[in-house]
């Protein structure tokens, strides 16, 4: 299969203009010609096609984004009689929010707080239809001209409807290492909780224009996930008040037990902080400890251990041959 060309037809679709591409697939803005309405096409890339893995991502973001219906969730057309593999679904006029942060990393707070209350809403909407996104981060979130906002890419998402995916090979991609929850990270499936601790680093990373945990490398990154405290808010922008930092904390709780049940409860607090209580937390204070993995730690210990052994043997070389 030949890979899909500017003016080239897909059955009822005209192809307009590559949108976006990814290591994957490609987006590509499009017309029907039934209706003269525009169109987003996600087509794979050919070698993708052959991919178990990749195929049945695609068909679970296909399936999962036709029984979704809601103004902040991308709309995906049912599309029967197809030619090839493809996914068509609404044209969305916007930027996605990563592009957004890259141009403005720190957003002003009714800005960001107005966003994270949009994304919870349509949140809400999808774990209430049984779905966990499992991969929220500002890439997978268009934001249009008036603010109001999209999710997209249901590719890893579970759902009461769809077949769980069990192939290995998934379980390296299982959501993004800077909006991964800690169980996820422990290698659990995550539930509607994963998606609020998700929220939770957008939300973080909108206010201070910084990510709360932070590494050399992925596996880095999620190591200081599950060991360490971020930077409080507030002590990044003293502007964030207590009320916000509370809510934020209660979004990265650790255990999802402790974080907000739901993402209706989250964005209801953001509506009312006056109302939120602040409570004495030990990451307020511990946060600048900062635990090593234990081999590194050992190793260090170690290392200190040999330092006056190196240095008696040295003398006593030095003695012997004087």
């Amino acid at each position: 299969m030949t890979a899909v060309q500017t003016g080239e037809l897909l059955d009822h679709y005209r192809i307009e203009g590559v949108a976006a591409r990814s290591g994957m697939a490609s987006i590509f803005r499009g017309t029907d010609l039934r209706t003269g309405s525009p169109v987003a096409i996600k087509v794979p890339h050919p070698e993708m096609e052959c991919d178990p893995v990749f195929f049945e991502r695609f068909h679970r973001e296909e399936k999962i984004g036709q029984n979704l219906d809601h103004p902040g969730v991308v709309k995906v057309m049912e599309n029967p009689d197809r030619s090839r593999v493809y996914i068509v679904m609404e044209w969305v006029e916007g930027r996605l929010l990563r592009q957004i942060l890259t141009g403005q990393p720190q957003l002003s707070q009714n800005r960001a707080i107005n966003l994270a209350i949009s994304i919870c809403d349509a949140v809400d909407y999808i774990h209430g239809r049984g779905v966990v996104h499992r991969d929220l981060k500002p890439e997978n979130i268009i934001v249009d001209s008036q603010d109001r906002i999209k999710i997209i890419d249901f590719g890893i998402a579970g759902s009461r409807g769809v077949r769980r995916l069990t192939f290995g090979k998934l379980s390296q991609i299982m959501g993004s290492p800077d909006y991964i929850s800690p169980e996820q990270v422990q290698g659990k499936r995550g539930d509607a909780r994963s998606d609020i601790y998700a929220l939770g680093i957008i939300l973080y990373e909108m206010l201070t224009g910084e990510m709360p945990f932070k590494g050399r490398d992925s596996f880095a990154i999620m190591n200081d996930r599950l060991r360490n405290n971020p930077v409080p808010p507030r002590e990044i922008d003293p502007q964030i008040s207590p009320q916000l930092q509370e809510i934020i904390y209660r979004a990265l709780e650790r255990d999802p037990r402790n974080r907000y049940a739901s993402a209706q409860e989250f964005a209801w607090d953001l509506t009312h902080q006056n109302k939120v209580g602040v409570l004495e937390r030990g990451e307020l204070r511990d946060w600048k400890w900062r635990r090593e993995p234990l081999l590194k730690r050992v190793l260090f210990y170690v290392f200190l251990a040999l330092i006056p052994l190196v240095i008696f043997a040295l003398l006593l070389y030095v003695a012997r041959h004087s």
